[in-house]
């Protein structure tokens, strides 16, 4: 049972948050999970300028996405910080070259689920999940989000990301603030409850 993160990360938040997500996927017997980025679009000279050249530097060993890569998950897992409310252009880009897939019904009945990353609390951390499912449900996938009960949100002793819709993470408006241990414990039960749910559908 084939489980992929795909995520595109510009300073390492959503990196680190795909590896929680992995290790939770990882956790299910029978998993078998990669971790998968999608292409760079902005050229180096504006990665330079913007500060996220060495950010990226990190995580340069993980392998680049292909829309074909999508085909035989039993699960896709998609990681993408937030532009405006909205999935990052780099996210967007390499899901408009999944028509194929799409006239296929390749990815009908795989499970997919979302989680991001904002600069602020109110960042649009959940417009970005719930927009980013419209793709997947044009694909026919099963979207699967966090129960609320795993969410952590009945605390108000922190500031956390995490919804019913994705784990998230909060980077602050300078990329300082790193994910917190709620949130990526979030982040690995999402990984945990996709990858239980793919099993399940794949033993049918």
């Amino acid at each position: 049972m084939k489980v992929k993160v795909i995520f595109y990360s510009m300073y390492g938040h959503v990196y680190r948050m795909a590896e929680a997500v992995a290790e939770g996927a990882r956790e299910v017997p029978g998993a078998e999970v990669s971790l998968l980025q999608v292409p760079e679009l902005m050229p180096d000279e504006a990665l330079e300028r913007a500060g996220a050249k060495q950010a990226r530097a990190a995580f340069a060993h993980i392998s680049v996405a292909k829309p074909d890569d999508l085909a035989d998950a039993d699960a896709l897992i998609f990681g993408t910080p937030t532009r405006f409310g909205n999935m990052c252009a780099q996210m967007r880009n390499f899901l408009d070259q999944t028509g194929g897939l799409w006239a296929k019904n390749a990815l009908v009945g795989k499970v997919g689920s979302v989680f991001t990353s904002t600069a602020t609390q109110h960042g649009g951390q959940e417009t970005t999940l719930t927009s980013f499912h419209t793709t997947l449900l044009h694909h026919g996938m099963i979207i699967v989000g966090v129960p609320y009960s795993e969410t952590r949100q009945n605390t108000l002793d922190e500031i956390s990301g995490g919804s019913p819709y994705g784990a998230s993470t909060i980077a602050a408006a300078d990329g300082s603030r790193l994910p917190s241990e709620n949130e990526l414990a979030i982040a690995r039960f999402q990984g945990r409850h996709v990858a239980a749910i793919a099993a399940k559908l794949a033993r049918r």
